[in-house]
C-alpha cells in the first residue's frame, strides 16, 4: 500500500505513468495520439486540472500540471481509466495497461523546479535515445511554444465511447503557461534555450558513446506488444518533491513528513472509532470516501 499523498489547490506537478511490463502499448499512431489527447483533454474539463505539457513515449508518459482545484486523483483516474481503456481496445486485449501501483507526482516547489521538468519532458524523447529532437518525435506531445497557442480541438475517439454517451463528441485541449512563469517576460525564451541546450548536450553525449539514435520509422514499426530489451534499473526511492535548491528540498520534506506523522496518528484514532478526529489538510481519500474533517489552511 503507498503511503497517502497531500492534495492541496494551487500546487505544480510532474506526473508519470508507466505501462504494464514496460510494453509498448502506447507506441505512436494516429489513433493513440488522439486517444490520448481526448482523454487528457475530458480529464481536465472534468476537474479544472490546468495542463501545462505533456510528453507521450512507447511505455509511458510525462505531464507538467497545476491542480487548481485539488483535484488530482479524480484528473488522474479519468485520464488513465478512459486511456487504458480505449487502447486496450485499438490492440484486442482486456487485462492489465498500466504497471502494478500508483502513478508517480512530484511536487515542484518553484519557479526554476517546473521550468526544469518542462525542460525534461520536452526532451524525453531525445533523452531516451529515440529522436535526436524533440520536435521529430511522433507520439502524442506538446512544445514550449504550445503554452501560448490556441486550445486544439480533438474529436473523439470511436471504440470504446458510446455514441450518445456522457462524454462529448470533441474536447478542446488548452495549454496554459504556468503561473509561475508567465509573470516573466524572459521565462519563454530561457525555457526554450535550456530546452536547445539539453538537446544538444543529449546528441553530443550520443556521438561521444558511439549510440545511434532509433529514429522514427523504427519507433513506428515496433510492435506495441513488445518491450524494450534492456533491463530497467530496480527502483530504490519514489520521489515525491522536485526541488533543486537543497534547503528548500529539505523545507519541503519536512512538510511532507509532519503531513505523514499527523495522517498516521489521525489514521490509527479513526479505526479505533473516534470519528471525530481531523485529518491534516491535504487528507484525500479519508475525506472522499468517508467524510472524515481536515484541518484547514
Amino acid at each position: 500500500m503507498s503511503l497517502p499523498r497531500p492534495i492541496i489547490p494551487g500546487v505544480s506537478y510532474l506526473l508519470t505513468r508507466r505501462c504494464f511490463e514496460r510494453r509498448l502499448f502506447l507506441r505512436p499512431s494516429p489513433k493513440t495520439n488522439q486517444i490520448f489527447k481526448f482523454c487528457l483533454a475530458v480529464a481536465s474539463e472534468r476537474t479544472g486540472v490546468q495542463v501545462h505539457a505533456y510528453c507521450v513515449l512507447s511505455n509511458h508518459y510525462h505531464l507538467v500540471v497545476t491542480d487548481l482545484r485539488g483535484r488530482l486523483p479524480d484528473f488522474m483516474h479519468w485520464l488513465n481509466e478512459y486511456v487504458a481503456k480505449c487502447v486496450n481496445i485499438e490492440l484486442g486485449r482486456s487485462e492489465s495497461f498500466w504497471a502494478p501501483g500508483s502513478y508517480s507526482a512530484v511536487a515542484l516547489d518553484n519557479t526554476p523546479d517546473i521550468r526544469d521538468k518542462l525542460v525534461y519532458l520536452f526532451a524525453n524523447p531525445v533523452a531516451a535515445g529515440l529522436v535526436p529532437s524533440s520536435h521529430a518525435w511522433p507520439g502524442a506531445s506538446s512544445s514550449p511554444e504550445m503554452m501560448q497557442g490556441r486550445p486544439e480541438v480533438i474529436v473523439r475517439p470511436r471504440g470504446f465511447f458510446r455514441k450518445n454517451g456522457p462524454v462529448p463528441q470533441e474536447v478542446r485541449l488548452e495549454l496554459s503557461l504556468p503561473t509561475a512563469l508567465a509573470a516573466d517576460r524572459h521565462a519563454m525564451p530561457e525555457l526554450k534555450r535550456q530546452l536547445a541546450e539539453r538537446e544538444e548536450q543529449l546528441r553530443n553525449a550520443a556521438r561521444r558513446d558511439g549510440l545511434h539514435f532509433l529514429g522514427t520509422r523504427a519507433v513506428l514499426a515496433r510492435s506495441p506488444f513488445s518491450r524494450p530489451r534492456t533491463r530497467e534499473p530496480r527502483r530504490r526511492i519514489n520521489p515525491r518533491v522536485g526541488a533543486r535548491d537543497k534547503w528548500r528540498r529539505v523545507d519541503a520534506l519536512k512538510r511532507l513528513k509532519a503531513f505523514l506523522d499527523c495522517y498516521k496518528d489521525a489514521w490509527v484514532r479513526f479505526v479505533e472509532g473516534e470519528r471525530t478526529v481531523v485529518f491534516p489538510l491535504g487528507t484525500w481519500m479519508m475525506r472522499v470516501r468517508f467524510g472524515v474533517q481536515c484541518s484547514g489552511p
